[in-house]
């Protein structure tokens, strides 16, 4: 099945403007922007026919274009990723059987990440969707709900049923846990990694469905798939000693380079 990953990016972020711009430094104290580094992180994965950048400015696109990356410009109308995604997948010819977004603020997701997430849907016919999920240990819990106390989006979380189909997704830190972890227990909360994979005829009609109240509530478009009844298949990956985090608000970049350093990663 032919696979097209998509790195959808935009300027106007609400929390951080500006944001795939914004240079992050790797161990070897060499900034490149986060744009690139999201790129990166996508032609790195195995099984791919294309890597685009998909973008509504021009800021973005010479950025883009100066590290190589082939860029598809959208239109401005496009209200998240995967809306962008879906006119990306038009503009360069519709016949992809998987398209993926790997998003540009996730320039730390590993290509097995990926590569299991496309195997996932490949296997579960039922699926329209599938996005990774990682066990949080006691540190990744305790980050989040530090950064929830700051009044902070550190990150979100899901909780899926039988079949790993997904119940829910939420900037909330769910399900509720009033216990104490160590920082390398397992905990019951998992961290949603922002990497999607549609099938086409699901990604062609998401942006004719209307926006429900839980989607603008959260702020978190695969919940759109939810409030649809579409299926969202839930794929539990492992870090293998790999450390994760988005980039959603400016404190997340000195995380992130922290994160780099340690991994050795330039």
């Amino acid at each position: 099945m032919s696979v097209l990953v998509v790195v959808p990016a935009r300027y106007a972020s609400t929390r951080y403007p500006g944001k795939p711009l914004v240079a992050l430094r790797g161990a070897d104290g060499q900034a490149r922007s986060l744009i690139r580094r999201s790129w990166e992180a996508a032609t790195a994965v195995t099984g791919v026919d294309r890597v685009v950048v998909a973008t509504d400015d021009d800021r973005i696109r010479t950025e883009a274009e100066g590290f190589g990356a082939e860029v598809v410009m959208t239109s401005t109308t496009c209200r998240n990723g995967t809306e962008r995604c879906a006119e990306a997948h038009v503009a360069v010819g519709g016949h992809y059987e998987i398209v993926v977004n790997l998003q540009g603020d996730a320039p730390l997701t590993p290509h097995w990440f990926v590569e299991e997430l496309v195997a996932a849907l490949r296997a579960d016919p039922q699926a329209e969707i599938a996005t990774p999920v990682l066990r949080c240990d006691g540190h990744a819990l305790n980050g989040l709900l530090a950064d929830r106390r700051a009044g902070r989006v550190g990150g979100t979380t899901a909780v899926f049923g039988a079949g790993r189909h997904a119940l829910y997704f939420s900037k909330e830190v769910i399900p509720y846990t009033g216990m104490s972890y160590a920082d390398d227990a397992d905990t019951p909360v998992f961290h949603h990694v922002g990497v999607y994979a549609y099938r086409p005829a699901a990604l062609a009609a998401y942006p004719g469905w209307d926006i429900g109240p839980l989607e603008t509530l959260e702020g978190l478009e695969q919940l759109r798939f939810l409030e649809q009844g579409r299926p969202v298949l839930c794929v539990e990956v492992a870090a293998r000693g790999r450390q994760f985090w988005e980039l959603n608000n400016p404190e997340d970049v000195p995380r992130i380079e922290a994160m780099l350093a340690a991994m050795g990663m330039n």
